[in-house]
């Protein structure tokens, strides 16, 4: 399947970055087809050429087809781009599972865990389809702001897949001279990196909105990295993947950029705010809040201890304040920075070893 053969593509999903893709793929000269569940976003785009819900001030390219019907927007397509929220994963994978008539490219570019079976997106698309389908699902993993991509500013992203050809095929369809992709094989860094990188921005927001400084942040990023490999290492991840766009690259620029919704729910829980009031209150979703509670079963169930995953979980569902969480993980026992390594090159996971 060369690149030339991807003519149509369909976009599941109108949230700010589902719409970012499909303007972005759209400048390429593609048809874009873009299912929106809310008719208003469908309205939006197809009269006024703009997602006034979730990307405003973006003019979008006339070729993007914005529709309610799965199936129109699935027929015919040469690549599925899946970008709808996690939460929703497996209840549109059972709809469009029976579209699907025969095998095509699968780019997963939502980010987090499915809180109830604790599968990452790639496992929960999977379920849904014959294994020997498998082979055609990539991930898309980065730091990259919507809004950013569709100004055009430089960034970079990994494609990640079981088959390299198949990634290498797909890489020529997403890169742009603006919009780097980097060719990856660590499916399960990939997808951990994406999630668990929110979590720690909605910590990097409680510290700021604390005002505890720059010291503080720096600290909390680079402990957050720690229980990032930590877990990603026990559930079989590549280390080095978290070194990468998907994991440091992505960490940094939630945990530091003001338009990271996770980073903004973090300022809200320093000043008060409950988890309630943030879901009442906001149309977008920060996929850090059911992240941190998934993040505390896969802990669990993997032997890892992750201490600011566990405090960001203590605020948003147990009503800890967060200057008491903060306060608890000065005052754990010091310990050496450096992880040790067991004799079979594995993680061993004794008191020294623990964040």
């Amino acid at each position: 399947m060369p690149p030339s053969s991807v003519r149509v593509i369909s976009v599941i999903g109108a949230g700010a970055w589902g719409t970012a893709l499909a303007h972005l793929l759209a400048t390429k000269g593609l048809t874009i087809r873009l299912w929106a569940y809310e008719p208003e976003v469908v309205e939006s785009i197809q009269t006024r050429r703009e997602n006034t819900w979730y990307l405003p001030d973006v003019v979008l390219p006339n070729s993007i087809q914005a529709m309610n019907s799965l199936s129109d927007c699935l027929q015919g397509t040469d690549l599925m781009v899946l970008a709808v929220p996690s939460h929703t994963m497996n209840s549109m994978m059972a709809l469009i599972r029976p579209l699907l008539k025969k095998p095509l490219p699968i780019t997963i570019a939502t980010k987090g865990i499915e809180e109830d079976t604790l599968q990452l997106m790639s496992q929960v698309v999977e379920g849904h389809l014959p294994e020997s389908w498998n082979t055609w699902l990539t991930v898309l993993s980065g730091p990259s702001f919507a809004a950013e991509v569709c100004r055009w500013k430089p960034t970079t992203i990994l494609l990640a897949g079981n088959d390299f050809n198949l990634v290498n095929r797909l890489q020529q369809v997403f890169l742009t001279p603006q919009f780097r992709v980097y060719a990856g094989r660590d499916v399960i860094g990939a997808q951990l990196g994406g999630a668990l990188k929110n979590v720690m921005a909605i910590a990097s927001g409680i510290v700021d909105g604390l005002d505890l400084g720059s010291n503080a942040r720096a600290a909390l990023i680079t402990r957050g990295l720690a229980e990032m490999i930590r877990l990603g290492r026990a559930m079989g991840a590549d280390t080095s993947t978290f070194y990468g766009l998907s994991g440091l690259g992505d960490l940094v620029l939630t945990s530091t950029g003001t338009l990271s919704r996770n980073y903004q729910v973090g300022l809200q829980l320093a000043k008060g705010t409950d988890r309630a009031t943030l879901s009442a209150t906001t149309r977008t979703v920060a996929e850090g809040i059911t992240t941190s509670r998934a993040a505390i079963s896969l802990a669990s169930q993997h032997h890892v201890e992750m201490p600011i995953v566990q405090g960001v979980y203590r605020v948003l569902f147990e009503g800890n304040n967060p200057r008491h969480i903060v306060s608890d993980l000065m005052s754990r026992t010091a310990k050496s920075e450096t992880e040790r390594m067991g004799s079979d090159g594995m993680h061993t996971f004794t008191p020294s070893s623990l964040s």
